[in-house]
C-alpha cells in the first residue's frame, strides 16, 4: 500500500468517528495494524466487554487480524481477557471469554471551571472516579488564583492516589463560556478575567498534560452520553440550566459544534423581546428569565428582600409555593426555546442538567406542556425529556472524557511497547 493510500485510510476513520487529533500530523502514515488496533480499542471503549466474535462483528476486521490485535494489546497491558458478567453466568454451557480495558492501563484527568467553583477529577481507562474534589471560588473576575487553585488539584489527585503521573492520557479542561473551533475562549460579558487567555497553554506547561478544552454544555453532553441518561442515544441534546445556559447537540452519532464552535447557545434565544437587557447586549434572552440568578432576583423584587441562586435551590427543596411558581415560569419559557432545537433537529431525547434540575416535575411538566404546544407530534410523540443522572457531576466527568474518548486513537496509532508493571488495586 503506497503511504497515500494509507492516509486516506486513516482520514476517511477520523471523519467517520467525527474526532480528529490536531497534533497528529495528517502527512503522516499509519499502517493497517494501527487501524486495526485503533478499531478493537474504540469497539471496547463503546461497550465494556466483547467477546472476538463480537469485536469480528463490530469493527469489520478479519478473525485472524482481530486475534493478532488483540494478542498484541493484552501484550502491551491495554487489554485483558474477563469472564461473563454474573448476571449471565446462570446459562448452561462454558461461558464465553470476554475482553476489555485494562483500567489501570490509563488514567484521565478532568478539570470543571464554573463561576463560582473549581473541580477536578482523576479517572480510570474506562471512566471510574479514582478522586474528587470540588472548591468553592469567585471564577470571573480571577484566573490567575484559578489556575493555581486548578494545577494544585491536579497535582494532590496524582499524588494522592498513587497513580504514575506518565500515566495520565490528558487534561480534560470545561468551563462556563464559549469555546471556538481554535481552542480560543470568548468570555467578553461572561468571565471578564479571562478575556484574551489562553489557559490550555499554561495549564500544559504547569502540569506536564496534553490539555484539550471543552465549554461546560458539550462536557455535559460528553458525560451524559458516556455514563448517565444519553447512553448510546444518537440524537440527544443536553441542556445545562445554571449561571449560564447552554446546550450540547448529538445528530446522528456527531457531536454539533458549528462552523465556529458556538452551536447551542439556547441561552441567548429572545423569549420576551420586551424582557431584561441580557450579559449579551440583546435583550430578553432566555438567561434573563430562567437562569437562577434570573429566577432568584425575580423573586427577590417580588418580596423586597435578597434571594441568592443559593438559597432559591433550598427554597425549591422546600417546596415553597413563589419559587415553585418562578421555577414553572421559567420551564414554560425553556420549553419555547427548546421547540426550534426540536424542530429543527429532531431528538429523540432531552437531558436537563444544571442547578435547576433539582426542582423536578415543577420544571420539566410546564417544559413538556410548553414544547408540545409549540411543535408538532412527528417531532414530539416519541421525545423524552429526562433530567440528569449526573447531576453536578456531568461538567467534570465530561471533561475526563473528553481525555477517554480520545483513547483509542491515542494509544492505537502509537507504537506499542510492554507498560511498566501496574500500580496496586
Amino acid at each position: 500500500m503506497r503511504p497515500s493510500d494509507d492516509c486516506y485510510l486513516r482520514l476517511v476513520y477520523a471523519a467517520d468517528r467525527g474526532v480528529w487529533n490536531a497534533t497528529q500530523d495528517p502527512e503522516s502514515p499509519i499502517n493497517l495494524a494501527s487501524l486495526g488496533r485503533v478499531r478493537v480499542l474504540r469497539a471496547l471503549t463503546d461497550r465494556p466487554a466483547l467477546s472476538r466474535a463480537d469485536l469480528v462483528q463490530c469493527t469489520g476486521l478479519a478473525r485472524a487480524t482481530v486475534g493478532s490485535v488483540i494478542d498484541d494489546l493484552i501484550a502491551a497491558g491495554l487489554v485483558r481477557k474477563t469472564t461473563e458478567p454474573l448476571a449471565a453466568a446462570a446459562r448452561t454451557g462454558r461461558p464465553p471469554q470476554l475482553l476489555s480495558l485494562e483500567p489501570r492501563a490509563g488514567y484521565a484527568a478532568g478539570l470543571d471551571v464554573g463561576h463560582d467553583h473549581v473541580r477536578a477529577i482523576l479517572t480510570d481507562l474506562v471512566g471510574t472516579t479514582l478522586w474528587d474534589e470540588s472548591l468553592a471560588l469567585s471564577v470571573d473576575g480571577d484566573p490567575r488564583h484559578t489556575l493555581d487553585t486548578a494545577v494544585e488539584l491536579i497535582d494532590r489527585a496524582v499524588r494522592e492516589t498513587g497513580v504514575p503521573r506518565e500515566r495520565v492520557l490528558g487534561l480534560g479542561f470545561g468551563i462556563a463560556c464559549p469555546v471556538d473551533v481554535h481552542g480560543e475562549l470568548h468570555a467578553d460579558g461572561i468571565m471578564r478575567g479571562w478575556v484574551g487567555l489562553r489557559p490550555t497553554d499554561e495549564l500544559a506547561a504547569r502540569t506536564g498534560l496534553a490539555v484539550r478544552l471543552v465549554n461546560d454544555a458539550n462536557a455535559g453532553l460528553l458525560a451524559e452520553r458516556r455514563f448517565g441518561a444519553a447512553h448510546s442515544c444518537a440524537n440527544v441534546v443536553y441542556l445545562r440550566l445554571s449561571a449560564g445556559i447552554g446546550a450540547g447537540i448529538v445528530c446522528d452519532g456527531r457531536v454539533l459544534t458549528g462552523s465556529g464552535g458556538f452551536a447551542g447557545e439556547l441561552g441567548h434565544v429572545t423569549v420576551d423581546p420586551r424582557g431584561s437587557v441580557c450579559r449579551c447586549g440583546n435583550r430578553g434572552c432566555l438567561e434573563t428569565v430562567a437562569s437562577p440568578p434570573a429566577i432568584a432576583a425575580l423573586l427577590a423584587r417580588s418580596w423586597d428582600r435578597t434571594v441568592s441562586p443559593a438559597e432559591l435551590t433550598e427554597l425549591i427543596q422546600a417546596g415553597d409555593r413563589g419559587a415553585l411558581r418562578a421555577i414553572e415560569d421559567a420551564g414554560t419559557a425553556v420549553g419555547h426555546a427548546l421547540a426550534y432545537t426540536v424542530m429543527l433537529l429532531n431528538p429523540e431525547l432531552i437531558v436537563i442538567g444544571g442547578d435547576l434540575v433539582v426542582a423536578g416535575a415543577a420544571l420539566l411538566d410546564p417544559m413538556r406542556r410548553a414544547l408540545t404546544r409549540n411543535t408538532v407530534y412527528s417531532h414530539t410523540g416519541r421525545l423524552r425529556i429526562v433530567a440528569s443522572t449526573l447531576g453536578d457531576s456531568a461538567g467534570v466527568r465530561g471533561a475526563a472524557a473528553l481525555v477517554l474518548d480520545a483513547v483509542p486513537e491515542r494509544l492505537g496509532l502509537e507504537p506499542l511497547e510492554p507498560l511498566s508493571p501496574l500500580p496496586p488495586a
